[in-house]
């Protein structure tokens, strides 16, 4: 029984550990981070750059698997793509080496009154957890919030790591002997190297343990070489393992890499000790030297910087063979189609103003499309639920993220080379376009979150409402292919006819709001499922709002009148006798409540 529980310790830790690892994801797709994500690609365009982030990152951890997760989780967020985290990884596989050489020069007493103690996981993992619950229980703003979330996940990813180190650490007494005993037999030195530090789940630890045995009993170099090279290969089992739970294929990749990179570091190591052990450089003096905790030290931090060094420039190498074993998940035409747009951000047509907006101009027809596809998703999820679809509405969302950071900077680039009043209203005019459609796009996943928590607890929505719910959701789609198409033809007129449909699903949709209510008092609608219910529609009204915005701003290319003045126009139009906006409005009014009066039911309920 006492196994049993330990492995049951073992497995909560490793929930814990992806259960941060979630969290922090989570918090960090909502968060802006722009200004994080463009200091990551500056430095991680530049291998050697991305090799000495991850070396100083491990280092102050003190721990490679978990940076090595964290940039996982980078990865998964969008912060970094799967290339630009491989320096990070190599580098991540040296910090560990030179985090032995400094806790070694320094005795218990000095590493507890030390920066680097301060840096320690289980110091550091409840500092963050405090941090994190802080903000998101005394602070107001969704972004303190957003911060919150991330240092949470992190405190909770540690404790994770801790809780299982704590647990497997039990095990530590039975396998230290397999480390040095097997002195002449190299093959399984390295296995017992590989077996043990799966285990304990930390090559720190591991050597650690060789040093205290070179400390008290003394070892070889003939006896423990194979066993560090296998400590390599074993630091990476548990770190591939749980990054590849749950993970997107640049994810998976990123943990492959890590598995290659030391596959080939293993190789180039035995490779290099048999060529100097047959050509004599290392003699028999010191193949059979006597090593104390520094010189185990010594030759783990070798064995970590020598490889990286070297294989550093096969960067690409390692890339390619990891993008040959995890290929990409067949892409949807959408995706395929967003990619090219993108490619089409020409940093070489910023200085032709006109070509370049052009280029955005299609991207953005395209954003338009992932907006409203992902609108189509989240109401087939109200009528017949697919969990596939929830991800492929995640996914939408991250690349609908990735659009508008992309496309916003490739705009602002522009900004020097704009000379022109119509270019320069263009300019803006795509930036709100943007901000226009992804918000559309955030809208909709509000909507998929309010589906989902109804479905997590157990609430539905009568019959009434689903039918009342459907008009609003038809409006919806109506207003949503006007405006698109207004945007993709740039068509004024088309443009016009957005606001007077806007007004009345505001009014259709206060209408249904007032009937709910009216159901909920009289205990013919659930309460809490209304409370859902109701922040339905209003996502609806703001996906509306939105549709009005961008229509306003199409208008504005051509009437200049109307630029700083939106609302007074807004204003006049909603209160001046304007012939074909009244018209407009009476028929819009007319096809949604007609349809509403049809209905098969009163407000109440009851057959008509």
């Amino acid at each position: 029984m006492v196994i049993f529980y330990r492995i049951v310790a073992m497995l909560g830790g490793l929930a814990m550990f992806l259960y941060g690892m979630r969290i922090m994801g989570d918090g960090l797709k909502s968060s802006s981070g722009g200004a994080m994500k463009t200091a990551l690609a500056k430095v991680t365009n530049k291998p050697f750059l991305g090799f000495l982030l991850g070396m100083l990152v491990t280092c102050v951890i003190q721990s490679s698997t978990a940076c090595i997760v964290l940039t996982v989780g980078l990865v998964g967020a969008g912060f970094l793509t799967f290339r630009q985290s491989i320096g990070i990884v190599l580098g991540a596989n040296v910090g560990t080496a030179i985090t032995a050489q400094v806790i070694r020069l320094m005795d218990l007493k000095s590493a507890e009154d030390s920066i680097l103690y301060f840096f320690k996981a289980d110091n550091l993992a409840p500092l963050a957890l405090v941090i994190g619950i802080g903000l998101i229980m005394f602070s107001k703003r969704g972004s303190h919030k957003n911060m919150g979330n991330i240092a949470c996940g992190f405190g909770v990813l540690f404790m994770g790591l801790i809780y299982m180190s704590s647990a497997v650490g039990k095990f530590s007494d039975g396998l230290t002997g397999l480390l040095v005993s097997f002195e002449h037999n190299y093959l399984l030195q390295f296995i017992s190297g590989v077996g043990v530090t799966a285990i304990i789940q930390s090559s720190s630890a591991v050597v650690g343990i060789i040093q205290s045995i070179a400390s008290s009993m003394g070892v070889t170099f003939s006896g423990i070489f194979a066993v560090i090279i296998g400590v390599n290969i074993g630091d990476c089992i548990t770190t591939y393992i749980v990054s590849r739970i749950g993970a997107t294929p640049e994810q998976k990749r990123t943990a492959t890499v890590h598995v290659i990179y030391n596959i080939f570091a293993a190789v180039l190591i035995i490779v290099c000790i048999f060529i100097l052990r047959m050509t004599g450089v290392i003699s028999d003096e010191l193949w059979t030297m006597s090593l104390d905790s520094g010189g185990v030290a010594n030759i783990h931090g070798i064995f970590r910087l020598v490889p990286a060094v070297l294989l550093l420039p096969l960067s690409g190498l390692f890339a390619r063979i990891a993008e040959r074993l995890i290929p990409d998940v067949p892409k949807e035409q959408e995706d395929i189609d967003i990619e090219e747009a993108l490619q089409e951000l020409d940093p070489r047509l910023i200085t032709s103003p006109v070509l370049a907006l052009s280029q955005v101009s299609h991207l953005i027809g395209h954003m338009s499309d992932i907006a409203y596809h992902n609108y189509d998703a989240c109401v087939r999820q109200i009528y017949e639920y697919d969990p596939e679809r929830d991800n492929r509405i995640n996914q939408r969302e991250i690349l609908l993220d990735r659009v508008i950071d992309q496309a916003n900077e490739y705009v602002v680039s522009i900004s020097p080379y704009v000379k022109r009043d119509r270019d320069n209203r263009n300019q803006n005019f795509q930036i709100k376009a943007l901000i226009c459609f992804e918000r559309i796009g955030d809208l909709a996943v509000n909507i998929k979150d309010d589906v989902a928590a109804m479905r997590d607890n157990g609430l539905v929505i009568t019959e009434y409402a689903k039918a009342e719910l459907r008009l609003a959701i038809d409006a919806i789609y109506d207003i949503l292919d006007l405006t698109i198409s207004a945007y993709k033809k740039n068509d004024e007129e088309l443009a016009k006819r957005v606001e007077p449909m806007e007004e009345v699903i505001d009014d259709l949709i206060d209408d249904l709001n007032s009937r709910h209510v009216y159901r909920m008092m009289r205990n013919i609608c659930d309460a809490v499922a209304g409370i859902r219910y109701q922040s339905i529609l209003q996502n609806l009204e703001h996906i509306s709002d939105q549709c009005s915005d961008l229509a306003i701003y199409i208008i504005e290319l051509t009437n200049v009148d109307v630029i700083g003045k939106e609302h007074d126009y807004i204003h006049d139009l909603h209160h001046t006798a304007n012939p074909d906006y009244q018209r407009a409005f009476r028929e819009n009014y007319q096809k949604y409540f007609t349809k509403l009066e049809n209905l098969p039911f009163t407000k109440e309920g009851l057959p008509k």
